[in-house]
């Protein structure tokens, strides 16, 4: 009997474990997303030179916001 109980102890501490490392690491890329965003407005602006388009600022603002919107939710 105490060696069904130590393999389910055992069993219950790896699972918890595993989600605990997960939810560790998924709050650490979250944070490290927010502190260093992928794209910023000067990457944002090559981007569109490189497609063709004169990008003006109010058009990249919108397109920035609409990053972070979608970053946020």
């Amino acid at each position: 009997m105490q060696l069904w109980l130590a393999i389910l102890l055992i069993v219950i501490a790896l699972l918890a474990g595993v989600a605990l490392g997960f939810f560790i690491a998924r709050k650490y890329m979250m944070n490290y997303m927010k502190k260093n965003p992928p794209i910023n407005e000067k990457m944002l602006r090559v981007m569109m030179m490189q497609m063709g388009m004169n990008p003006s600022q109010k058009k990249i603002n919108q397109m920035m916001k609409a990053m972070n919107n979608e970053q946020n939710k």
